[in-house]
């Protein structure tokens, strides 16, 4: 079992800064692709920014160019630098990961429990 564990979420104003971080622990083998999504009210979750073992990074239209998505693979950690945040950042912020077992074939999604990120206009 994998688990994702976030912080750094919180309150800011539009134009302002925070970095999330994720750690995963538990019985890791192989981590594939990290990254995050984020759900406001009322909307479907949405992909932010993901980041290959390579690290390789992608990310959504809405966030290029003020987001930074990176990666630590010695330490499992996965971190999200968001700058000019506005308001429609405003969200509940997952870490991803995708985990496969020694002997499995097939990659598994993890989630975290979510972090709030609120940007005050």
């Amino acid at each position: 079992q994998v688990q994702l564990v976030e912080s750094g979420g919180g309150l800011v104003q539009a134009g302002g800064s925070l970095r999330l971080s994720c750690a995963a622990s538990g019985r890791i083998f192989s981590i594939n692709a990290m990254g995050w999504y984020r759900q406001a009210p009322g909307k479907q979750r949405e992909l932010v920014a993901t980041i290959s073992s390579g690290g390789t990074p992608n990310y959504a239209d809405a966030v290029k160019g003020r987001f930074t998505i990176s990666r630590d693979n010695a330490k499992n950690t996965v971190a999200l630098q968001m700058n000019s945040l506005k308001p429609e950042d405003t969200a509940v912020y997952y870490c991803n990961a995708q985990h496969r077992r020694l002997f499995q074939p097939e990659y598994t999604d993890y989630w975290g429990q979510g972090t709030q990120v609120t940007v005050s206009s």
